[in-house]
């Protein structure tokens, strides 16, 4: 059977065409200016975005994204409560896609006690309720997606949020160029035969264990691990240079294959420290001694920002495409569902 057929056969809700086309989710959250007036630049002394699962990479990858960029102590948070830290000095970006994720909500009715500043980012629920009610600025996002597959309409609005309140240069060429690059990597990865293809289908029958850099492409790899369990139906697991050379590394020591079949995947950049290069280097070198075959991801972009793009949608397509080879429809999620309404 072709991929093709796959595709037809599994993706009963047609979640190819949400990923080819997730360029105009990017062109919808760059052409929304939000009002944000309200909010004085001068007062804010730390910014935290909280959210969970889809709804908080897009934090992750703006850690990485502006990384040389904003200046200001910057946190993502992923939980029922804000840190102590937060007063009125503190801008809080509450993300939650539905509108109504509870920990999110809890997160956001904190920020209002605590007298912060607050931006939402949603398609409505209860969250755009909360913002009416105590005039709270907020940045509506383009609605009926999976949240995990509105990452780019969620990302593009946060870093709008940031460069609107003028706490980094423009972005205007580097969104434009990205705008270009997520609908020529659409056509790549349409064909027969293409890399994101490829690489599912080295990591079928195995369970990935993921590798990227603390605070460079870490959100690269966060977002991997994400799109593997919800999309492809399979566990992964996650870890980054230089961390895993102090602990997990040993853990490779008595690896079994056949008790455990797992494929590293190396997420890799030009821009690493040149020591985290060497580290890659010798980290490969120990597992290939022990025969285990490691996959190498790396993006041939000019620019840092659009590598790390590029290799997010590498991952995105890997993770669809290990769905539908395994047979499984890229789109449902049982178990969180269940957890919900257990929940409620």
């Amino acid at each position: 059977m072709s991929i093709t057929e796959q595709v037809k056969l599994f993706d009963k809700s047609n979640q190819f065409k949400v990923l080819k086309e997730s360029y105009k989710q990017v062109q919808f959250s760059w052409q929304h200016k939000p009002d944000l007036k309200k909010i004085d630049v001068k007062k804010i002394k730390n910014i935290i975005v909280t959210g969970l699962g889809g709804s908080a990479i897009g934090g992750d990858l703006l850690s990485n994204f502006l990384k040389n960029e904003l200046a200001l102590p910057y946190a993502v948070n992923r939980n029922y409560e804000l840190p102590l830290y937060v007063d009125e000095n503190s801008l809080i970006i509450a993300s939650s896609y539905s509108g109504n994720t509870e920990e999110t909500i809890s997160a956001l009715e904190q920020a209002i006690t605590k007298k912060a500043q607050i931006i939402c980012i949603t398609t409505g629920g209860k969250v755009e309720s909360i913002c009416k009610t105590n005039d709270i600025p907020y940045s509506m996002l383009p609605d009926g997606f999976q949240p995990r597959y509105a990452l780019w309409g969620n990302f593009f609005a946060l870093l709008k949020i940031i460069e609107t309140l003028q706490l980094v240069p423009s972005q205007d060429a580097v969104v434009n160029y990205i705008i270009g690059l997520l609908q020529s990597r659409g056509e790549d990865y349409s064909k027969e035969n293409n890399y994101a293809l490829e690489i599912a289908e080295k990591l079928n029958g195995y369970i990935p264990v993921i590798y990227s850099v603390a605070d460079v492409t870490s959100a690269v790899g966060t977002r991997f691990k994400g799109q593997i369990n919800e999309n492809s139906k399979l566990h992964a697991f996650y870890n980054h240079f230089p961390e895993m050379n102090h602990n997990e590394i040993i853990g490779w020591e008595t690896v079994n294959g056949k008790q455990f079949k797992c494929k590293p995947v190396f997420f890799y950049d030009e821009i690493y420290n040149d020591r985290i290069k060497l580290r890659f280097k010798i980290v490969s070198g120990l597992l290939e001694k022990s025969g285990i075959e490691i996959i190498t991801l790396k993006s041939n972009e000019k620019e840092f920002k659009s590598r790390l793009i590029d290799l997010i949608i590498l991952g995105d397509y890997i993770s669809y495409y290990l769905a539908v080879i395994r047979g499984f429809d890229p789109t449902t999620i049982s178990n969180i569902n269940y957890l919900k309404k257990e929940l409620s």
